[in-house]
């Protein structure tokens, strides 16, 4: 056995000796090189690219060599490339010349402007025919979105409030008590914000697109913040503004027997819409692993937790306006029916500064918990190809929904490995013997090198696939290869 590794050892030290010299050879030769085109002219292109730069047909490609190349995506196969050279090279077939090319490429780059300028105008023609006739597209999707999960909830808070408020206007016209006119207010702002929440949900449940490619899913936060807005400066703001000007010009209240039907009625009502919504919540927070108050406090579904606030206010408010409207039959001092409309806006004020708050930090793109974080970057650094991983960042895209960003440094050992699993040893060996010029170990380099660089292109897709089946929360996973 001792002499066979002997022997070995003087045949492979001439050859490690010449692949030496060689790689000297090509270090100068790679200094001195110059990459303009000539060497790109050996890069690839697709056919979609050969004939819009090159105008040529696919009639025209079809006798060029033809080369497989990995697809970046997940759900797409490999797709044909063509050498640079060759497609140029029949460009000028075709064409005549380079000048009589390029007149043609301006040609086509002028008919391209005039079809875009002419789709730009059908396009606001038919924005036009839509707002003046009315937009047919079916929304059956949209519709089912209210029919279930936060859309419900909302729908019918709509509904229960927009008919508590007809009901307490009509008993602040017949009592003139400052308490149930800040429950008028504070039912009209609870259905006006809850109808832009509608909006909202509606808006959100549209299909990303080339402009918003992550979708509208913010659109819930956004209409919760506008609403949140809205309780202060409406219910807040009027309800300290009647509360104040009770105070400073009292007035006698008329009988609050009405009042008091019509509190007794909207507790009930708001007591059912508020029973909806943590139900709702309730259900949600189960499917997500976290508890009820750790729901509402992250604000995982913006939609459901303004319903449940709101109409946790409403309860309170109904609840307070009774006592001091209680207090004012008694003693007669309409003080206290005063006072109870400050209660309210105060209330209002608390509710809608939490709204404000919670919407804005999901806005800003906060980060998920850490335990998830440390859950997805366990998993990354646990794979064999992976050496470490460095800036990890995880946002929360709303209605659970994680972009996951890593920079990850990969094993190169493994990942040749990898791409040598899958070639015939014999042939490399072969084919490394041939090597007797810088020029073919130059090939051989490249033609490897790329194929390597390939292989890493696949791990870096067989690692997001696996995170997003691991972890369906993950929509979108953005690998930076160090």
């Amino acid at each position: 056995m001792a002499v066979n590794f002997q022997f070995l050892q003087k045949q492979m030290k001439p050859l490690c000796h010449n692949f030496s010299l060689l790689l000297h050879k090509v270090r100068a030769v790679l200094k001195k090189r110059e990459y303009g085109a000539k060497y790109t002219q050996n890069n690839f292109i697709t056919a979609v690219r050969a004939m819009n730069e090159f105008c040529l047909k696919p009639s025209d490609l079809e006798q060029l060599r033809k080369i497989r190349r990995r697809s970046p995506h997940d759900d797409t196969e490999a797709f044909t490339v063509f050498l640079r050279s060759d497609v140029e090279a029949k460009a000028i077939d075709v064409w005549g010349s380079h000048e009589a090319l390029a007149r043609e490429r301006n040609l086509r780059k002028e008919v391209e402007r005039e079809l875009q300028e002419n789709v730009f105008r059908n396009q606001q023609l038919l924005k036009e025919y839509k707002d003046f006739w009315g937009n047919t597209k079916p929304r059956s999707g949209k519709r089912a979105t209210f029919l279930q999960g936060p859309g419900k909830v909302v729908m019918v808070a709509i509904c229960i409030n927009g008919l508590n408020f007809v009901f307490k206007l009509l008993a602040w016209v017949y009592t003139g008590s400052a308490s149930m006119f800040s429950e008028a207010i504070h039912s009209l702002a609870d259905t006006c914000n809850q109808a832009l929440l509608a909006l909202g949900i509606s808006q959100s449940v549209r299909n990303p697109d080339a402009g918003h490619p992550y979708g509208f899913s913010n659109m819930r936060y956004i209409a919760s913040l506008i609403s949140g807005v809205g309780i202060f400066m409406m219910g807040a703001g009027l309800s300290w503004y009647h509360g104040i000007m009770g105070l400073l010009h009292p007035e006698p209240i008329e009988s609050l027997l009405w009042a008091y039907c019509i509190l007794a009625g909207s507790l009930v009502s708001e007591g059912a819409t508020l029973l909806v919504a943590v139900n709702e919540i309730k259900k949600s927070a189960r499917q997500n692993g976290v508890s009820f108050y750790e729901y509402v406090m992250q604000s995982r579904d913006p939609s459901t937790n303004v319903v449940l606030l709101e109409d946790a206010a409403a309860v309170l408010g109904v609840i307070m306006a009774a006592g001091c409207m209680g207090l004012t039959s008694l003693t007669g001092n309409p003080t206290y029916d005063s006072l109870g409309s400050l209660g309210v806006g105060t209330l209002l004020a608390a509710v809608s500064s939490f709204l404000i708050y919670s919407n804005t930090e999901a806005l800003l793109g906060r980060s998920i918990q850490a335990e998830r974080v440390q859950k997805l970057t366990e998993f990354l650094e646990n794979d064999p190809a992976v050496r470490a991983i460095h800036d990890v960042k995880a946002t929360d895209l709303g209605l659970s929904k994680v972009r996951f960003k890593a920079e990850v440094d990969f094993d190169g050992r493994v990942v040749t490995r990898s791409y040598l699993e899958k070639q015939d040893i014999d042939q490399i060996l072969t084919e490394i013997q041939q090597v007797k010029t810088p020029e073919e170990l130059e090939n051989f380099m490249l033609k490897h090198g790329e194929n390597i660089i390939d292989t890493l292109g696949a791990e870096v897709d067989r690692l997001e696939k696996e995170l997003k089946q691991r972890n369906p929360e993950v929509r979108h996973v953005d690998l930076e290869i160090l």
